[in-house]
């Protein structure tokens, strides 16, 4: 624990209205996430396509935020608006994800396997895009809207906790594509879904945009500053943004948030797309409906669960330090991973529910606990460079949490297939298929949680030395010599 505990100034609280308006882009953020999640499972059993090539539609539109995401970020940090460097990309992305997400799931029937595939990638590549360009500067915004060590925890809880509603739905997604009543087969469920789900990213993502106000302002003058060649422009640009994406790349504690986060959102994303088969298959013997059923109850017990984790992590995050709240919460998901392994069981499926509130201590403690800790990876950066690089930094982290979710997908897809599952067979799945689905299940994301753990054991930034690190920024802003510690 810290040598010392410190109190928010007031000037530093961010009233409770704006973090309620910037946790309006969390509950957009993941109800994207969740979604494409949850409904890429239509395009095995509503469309037939092989879960490997499932996997590869998952996989492959993440790479290419490997560049568009620091590009992005890039992009946010060195723009002079009279709207701000984030607000406009906020907004602009919301309308373009919401509609390329609609369109994405309009695919006409009877086509091929192939025809599928390559609508759906392509469509994917241009709906990530736009994701991007609203993710990557509404994260960055959250990383600046207060210097305090405290204030940035207790934000993180509000946004994590508003983002976490959407989970109380989407557990459901696959149930709601089957209702007779309202659509013609999973298929034409998944495609007026859909459009429900764009209108909302639309209606709910640009409110942090026309709402929320920048903590950092610049000067007309430099809005007004002449404007180089283009050719100029272009090659100090690309010249700035290597530098600064290296430079981000040479941050340890940096690193070891990256790694800590692409284990922890691994395992949980793998297991968001392989459980159905292992309660459909295994608890249920085939029944898709029971064992859509079961699934939203867990997964609603979960998030529900979620939300009290969320409280639980910021009250840690705020009185044994950050990264001791890290630890338990990430050893209690990795105990309700293993618990799987018993409670998964057609004997009693209503013991599915049992892991469920210790599983949630893993998303609601690393969504509440990452970003509080990152933006003070941020002070130190600026110590050390002179920049202010939320942007980079953000788009950089978040990348690693698609990638985690892009890996999770293509791998769940080949685990499948080699466990031997055949979609044909139903519920006479083979013995040796059942024992693999549920080991994968319960015991890869508890080992991945675990490797979390020691990945963070080491993470140097303190209560203490946060509010040293602030001390000497507001120096050298105020033009002052900074003092010793």
């Amino acid at each position: 624990m810290s040598a010392s505990h410190h109190t928010t100034a007031p000037s530093d609280r961010i009233p409770f209205h704006q973090k309620l308006i910037y946790g309006a882009g969390a509950f957009v953020n993941n109800l994207l996430a969740g979604a494409i999640g949850g409904m890429m499972i239509v395009l095995n059993l509503g469309y037939g396509m092989n879960p490997a090539l499932v996997g590869l539609l998952g996989a492959l539109p993440r790479l290419t935020d490997a560049i568009t995401d620091p590009i992005m970020g890039y992009i946010s940090d060195h723009t002079r608006t009279r709207w701000g460097r984030r607000r406009p990309y906020i907004f602009i992305g919301a309308v373009m994800a919401g509609l390329v997400f609609m369109l994405l799931w309009q695919m006409p029937p009877g086509q091929t396997e192939n025809w599928y595939f390559w609508y759906f990638l392509i469509g994917s590549f241009v709906f990530y895009l736009g994701y991007t360009i609203f993710a990557t500067p509404w994260v960055a915004l959250g990383y600046e809207l207060t210097p305090d060590y405290h204030e940035r925890t207790r934000l993180m809880g509000v946004q994590n906790f508003i983002g976490q509603s959407v989970y109380l739905v989407t557990p459901w997604l696959l149930l709601i594509m089957q209702q007779e009543q309202w659509f013609d087969g999973m298929a034409q469920g998944a495609a007026g879904l859909a459009i429900i789900i764009g209108l909302i990213t639309i209606a709910i993502g640009i409110i942090p945009a026309i709402f929320l106000r920048e903590r950092f302002h610049f000067s007309a003058e430099d809005q007004d500053q002449p404007k180089p060649r283009i050719t100029q422009m272009v090659l100090v640009n690309m010249k700035g943004f290597f530098a600064g994406f290296l430079t981000t790349l040479k941050s340890r504690p940096f690193l070891q948030l990256c790694v800590a986060t692409f284990l922890v959102f691994n395992g949980f994303i793998m297991v968001a797309a392989f459980q159905f088969y292992v309660i459909i298959y295994h608890v249920f013997a085939g029944d898709t409906v029971e064992g859509a059923k079961f699934a939203g109850y867990a997964g609603t017990l979960q998030s529900l669960s979620t939300f009290a984790v969320i409280a639980l992590a910021t009250w840690m995050g705020t009185h044994l330090g950050k990264r001791r709240a890290f630890f338990v919460a990430i050893g209690l998901s990795a105990l309700g991973y293993a618990l799987k392994w018993f409670c998964y069981t057609p004997d009693n499926p209503w013991l599915i529910l049992l892991p469920a509130p210790l599983i949630a201590f893993g998303l609601g403690g690393l969504f509440t606990l990452m970003p509080s800790m990152i933006a003070d990876v941020v002070d130190t950066d600026e110590v050390n460079t002179g920049e202010r690089r939320e942007g980079m930094y953000g788009s950089i982290f978040w990348w690693v949490v698609k990638l985690g979710m892009a890996a999770a997908i293509a791998a769940g897809g080949l685990l499948l297939n080699g466990t031997g599952f055949d979609v044909d067979l139903g519920g006479a799945q083979g013995p040796q298929t059942i024992v693999l689905m549920r080991a994968f299940d319960a015991f890869l994301p508890a080992l991945a949680s675990l490797i979390a753990i020691w990945a963070i054991y080491k993470f140097p930034i303190t209560e203490d030395a946060a509010y040293e690190t602030r001390a000497l920024l507001e120096a050298r802003r105020q033009g002052e010599a900074p003092t010793a510690a």
